[in-house]
């Protein structure tokens, strides 16, 4: 963890700017409130460190709670505006996503056919980076088949959308917002379309502004062109 904070951080030396750290809301002028609970001995409680690429400042040591609180896969995302350092991934559990194609076209979009995926989770046990290790969790409603526009930008999306996938991004386990179950397989704040022909329930088609809202989305996880180049 240490080497992962010093990468991204670069230390400022003399007295820092007269701003709170947005982690632990003490001074920065002042020892990290975190002093007390993470122990480490290379970073010091009073040592300030300014993200590279947003020059945002907070306690090194506060930076690296946060990052020891969360599932350590050797990137940061900044609390104050969530510029993704290193390559972010999830806690996706294992299983397996299918593509496809037909001719028939969606609502909004009568000039292409549709792309289909099918997402395949089974249940099984929470692994360390689960919020209970060692319980079980569920997986209710898979198969799940999400829908996308068999044009440029939608071919677009289903790119990211692998993309995401191999880094564990677009389930989660946690508690459901329809049901309340806890310890089950959740949607993962990249929102997928799961009906084709109505938009009733606000998961179909038309909606005009979906594909835009999802490249958003897949951005804001660290997603984006860029990767397709790599």
């Amino acid at each position: 963890p240490e080497a992962v904070v010093k990468k991204y951080l670069e230390e400022v030396k003399g007295s820092p700017a007269d701003e709170d750290c947005i982690i632990c809301m003490e001074k920065l002028s002042s020892p990290s409130g975190y002093g007390d609970a993470c122990e480490c001995s290379t970073i010091k409680p009073e040592m300030v460190g300014r993200l590279k690429n947003c020059q945002h400042s907070f306690h090194m040591l506060c930076v690296l709670a946060m990052y020891s609180n969360g599932n350590k896969d050797g990137s940061l995302q900044c609390p104050s505006c969530k510029t993704i350092y290193g390559e972010k991934t999830g806690t996706q559990p294992k299983g397996k996503m299918e593509v496809s194609t037909f001719p028939q076209s969606l609502p909004g979009h009568k000039d292409c056919g549709t792309i289909q995926i099918v997402y395949h989770i089974s249940r099984g046990i929470q692994g360390p980076e689960h919020p209970n290790p060692g319980m079980p969790y569920t997986a209710r409603g898979f198969p799940r088949y999400c829908y996308l526009p068999d044009n440029e930008k939608g071919r677009k999306v289903l790119e990211l959308l692998r993309v995401a996938w191999k880094r564990r991004l677009i389930f989660t386990v946690g508690t459901s917002s329809t049901t309340g179950e806890s310890n089950t397989v959740v949607w993962n704040e990249i929102h997928h379309k799961t009906e084709m022909d109505t938009n009733l329930s606000g998961h179909g088609y038309p909606d005009p502004n979906y594909l835009d809202n999802v490249l958003a989305e897949l951005a804001a996880q660290g997603v984006t062109e860029d990767c397709l180049r790599q």
